[in-house]
């Protein structure tokens, strides 16, 4: 029997394309319903293949830079400020 990583090392781009489309839909092509260990073996090849192929930001699961918005937004600090409208 072959190892995970020569089944890996087989699979092409179509049957990529094919692993994705039976995870996200839980079937196979032919109507049948993907088992639970399927479905799991399915997607760690199809991770484990998106690793050395597809660049980070194609890759299932990627959500981009992430950081808070408010943090890029200067507030300004009404306690210290000098302007007209400060409080005395």
């Amino acid at each position: 029997m072959t190892s995970f990583a020569e089944m890996l090392r087989n699979i092409t781009p179509d049957v990529y394309a094919s692993l994705k489309t039976a995870v996200e839909i839980g079937k196979w092509a032919d109507g049948r319903k993907l088992t639970q260990e399927q479905k799991e073996l399915c997607l760690q090849a199809m991770i484990a293949w998106e690793q050395g192929n597809l660049p980070e930001e194609q890759r299932t699961g990627y959500m981009g830079p992430q950081g808070c918005k408010s943090e890029a937004k200067t507030v300004p600090n009404i306690l210290f400020s000098t302007g007209p409208d400060t409080l005395h």
